[in-house]
C-alpha cells in the first residue's frame, strides 16, 4: 500500500502535468480550457469559488454583487425564522438573535465593500430594515429609519465607515498587521496650516474607481474625513464610542 504522503504528490504532479498540458495544447491567441483529467477523474471547471467565504468569480476581479446577493439570501431565512417565533421573544432576546444571525453576516467583511454601487449596498439596507420590522414587530411597509435609531443600529454604509475607521485607528496604533500599515502614512505639508495638528493620512492619487476603494487609498479618505475629537482619542473603546456618535450625526443629518 502507497504511503499518504506519496499519493498526495503524486496527485499534486498529475495536476501540475494536467495544468501544464491543458496550457501548451491551447490555442495561442485563445487561452480556455473547461475540464482537467487526473486519475482517470474529470474536473470540470467551476464558475464560482468560496473563500473565507467571500465568493470570487474571475481571478482577477471581485463581483461584490454575487456575494451580497448570497449574504441577503442566507440573513432573509434566518429573518423568517426569527419571525416565526417572535411572539414568544422578548424584544431584548429577538433583538440578541437578530444581530448574531444577521447582523453578523452582514458585517462580516463589510470593509471590502466600501465604495460599491449604492444598488449593491441597498440590498444589505433592505435585509437590515426587514431585521429591525421583525424584532420591532413593525408592520412590513413602515419606515426603517426610526426603528434602526430605536434598536441604535448604525445603517449599513455607516457600518461599512465604522468597520474601516476601526481598522485604520488599530493599525496606526500598533502597526500591525504590517501588510496593511505599510499603505498608511502620515501626511507632511511643508507649509504650517491650520490642519497640521490634526494627525491626517496621506491619500494616494488613483484614476479608476476600482483603485479609490483599495485600503491604500479608501483607509486614508476615511479617516481624514473625521473629526479630529474622534482622531485623537485615546483608547479603543473610547475612539468606538466617539466614532458611532459621529456617525450616527451624520445619518441623522
Amino acid at each position: 500500500m502507497r504511503p499518504r504522503g506519496d499519493c498526495r504528490r503524486t496527485c499534486c504532479r498529475e495536476l501540475s502535468q494536467s495544468a501544464d498540458s491543458a496550457v501548451n495544447t491551447a490555442p495561442t491567441h485563445h487561452y480556455t480550457y473547461t475540464a482537467l483529467t487526473i486519475r482517470q477523474q474529470r474536473l470540470h471547471r467551476a464558475l464560482e469559488m468560496k473563500s473565507v467565504p467571500i465568493c470570487r468569480y474571475s481571478p482577477y476581479r471581485y463581483i461584490l454583487d454575487n456575494h451580497v446577493s448570497a449574504v441577503a439570501r442566507s440573513c432573509n431565512y434566518h429573518a423568517r425564522a426569527i419571525r416565526h417565533v417572535r411572539h414568544l421573544l422578548t424584544v431584548d432576546l429577538a433583538k440578541t438573535h437578530a444581530c448574531s444571525l444577521i447582523l453578523s453576516r452582514i458585517d462580516y467583511c463589510n470593509a471590502v465593500l466600501h465604495g460599491a454601487p449604492s444598488c449593491t449596498i441597498q440590498k444589505l439596507q433592505r435585509v437590515q430594515n426587514n431585521a429591525a420590522r421583525v424584532v420591532l414587530q413593525a408592520p412590513r411597509r413602515s419606515h426603517a429609519n426610526s426603528l434602526l435609531q430605536e434598536l441604535h443600529w448604525l445603517p449599513v454604509e455607516q457600518r461599512i465607515t465604522y468597520k474601516l475607521a476601526v481598522l485604520t485607528y488599530r493599525t496606526r496604533q500598533t502597526s500591525v498587521p504590517e501588510y496593511l500599515s505599510r499603505h498608511i502614512t502620515i501626511r507632511s505639508s511643508t507649509r504650517s496650516l491650520r490642519s497640521s495638528s490634526a494627525p491626517l493620512l496621506h491619500v494616494p492619487f488613483r484614476r479608476t474607481s476600482l483603485g479609490k476603494r483599495s485600503f491604500s487609498t479608501a483607509a486614508p479618505s476615511v479617516w481624514n474625513s473625521l473629526p479630529v475629537s474622534v482622531q485623537n482619542c485615546d483608547t479603543l473603546t473610547l475612539f468606538k464610542s466617539r466614532l458611532k456618535v459621529h456617525l450616527f450625526s451624520v445619518y441623522a443629518s
